[in-house]
């Protein structure tokens, strides 16, 4: 009886078996095709998406790789912004046009994003610093320069503003990231980077057969713009390459980012604003942000009502931060 069981199961199994295997591979031959479509699809629109949306500023080569760099405006002290994770260039378009009122004002992308062709590992605050460093002097954009970073940005003004005091008249830090947000190690040494081990590097695949393309409008992913700038900013944002930079090489890198600005504990009297978003409700961020006024003896905070991103959200109070201290800075030349 067990062995007449044991042979009707296993013809149960062959018959399962030949039945299966032309439905995957059908089903294998279909998801091949749809991906080679797709990524036909993204090739074909990227290649348009660079006739179409060319950068309005310049691409500058830094070492063996280009960033790129849209300065406006006339006048001293020039306003150098550092965007925050996932953000480049056209995420200030809202204040750049008013800052450049005042005085110029640069915005760039780091390695990767946007316009900028892919940088060196480690992604890092001191990698980002020396970057921006050698742009700025390769750009001919003579400081000392008033330095505003977010979010991200702001852990790699720290750096910038350690390595080269000189070249520094004023920070503004606007919803910084601050060191104490990442874990403390217990040891000095750099985590070894792999830029394909991050879980959120599927992303640059899907995005590589067109899904990015397909899905960010209607998943209500593009920030709000001017009606001119979202779809330069569309163009980028979907880009494999842009979100391999953010979200595996700079994502990994943030803890050594931390690590890196902690390290710097003070400006000195160096004028300093911290702009805060009052609306940003994660644990210990409103603490944090206070901490950070004893970056310098010159120091002062103020406050936005809106979410982490103040340039989109409130950019009236960006615009506003940025300004004051161009002024503290002209009056301390002045005396």
């Amino acid at each position: 009886m067990n062995d007449q069981a044991q042979t009707g199961r296993s013809a149960t199994s062959k018959r399962w078996s030949r039945g299966c295997l032309p439905w995957l591979g059908a089903s294998l031959a279909a998801f091949l095709g749809l991906a080679l479509a797709g990524y036909l699809y993204e090739t074909v629109a990227e290649a348009a998406d660079a006739k179409t949306y060319p950068p309005p500023g310049q691409l500058v080569d830094v070492g063996g790789y280009r960033l790129y760099i849209n300065c406006t405006g006339t006048g001293s002290p020039t306003v150098v912004i550092d965007t925050g994770l996932g953000d480049w260039s056209t995420m200030w378009a809202w204040v750049q046009p008013e800052v450049a009122k005042t005085t110029q004002i640069c915005t760039y992308d780091r390695a990767g994003n946007g316009w900028s062709e892919a940088g060196p590992l480690p992604r890092n605050a001191v990698q980002y610093a020396k970057e921006l460093h050698t742009l700025l002097q390769e750009a001919n954009i003579p400081g000392p320069y008033v330095l505003v970073g977010h979010s991200l940005g702001g852990l790699s003004v720290r750096v910038f503003t350690d390595l080269y005091p000189s070249e520094v008249a004023g920070v503004v830090l606007i919803d910084s990231m601050s060191p104490r947000q990442f874990p403390r190690s217990s040891t000095n040494a750099a985590p070894k980077m792999d830029s394909q081990s991050h879980p959120f590097t599927i992303f640059p695949a899907l995005a590589r057969i067109g899904l990015v393309r397909l899905l960010v409008r209607p998943l209500g992913l593009i920030p709000h713009l001017p009606p001119d700038v979202e779809k330069a900013y569309l163009s980028r944002m979907v880009l494999p390459s842009n979100l391999q930079a953010y979200m595996g090489d700079e994502s990994q890198g943030m803890p050594e980012s931390g690590r890196q600005a902690e390290a710097v504990k003070t400006f000195g009297d160096l004028p300093l604003i911290v702009l805060t978003a009052r609306l940003n409700d994660i644990p210990g961020w409103q603490e944090w942000q206070t901490e950070l006024l004893q970056l310098s003896s010159n120091s002062q905070q103020l406050f936005a009502e809106s979410g982490h991103n103040i340039e989109i959200e409130q950019p009236d109070a960006a615009v506003a931060a940025i300004v004051k201290m161009v002024e503290l800075v002209r009056q301390k030349i002045q005396k």
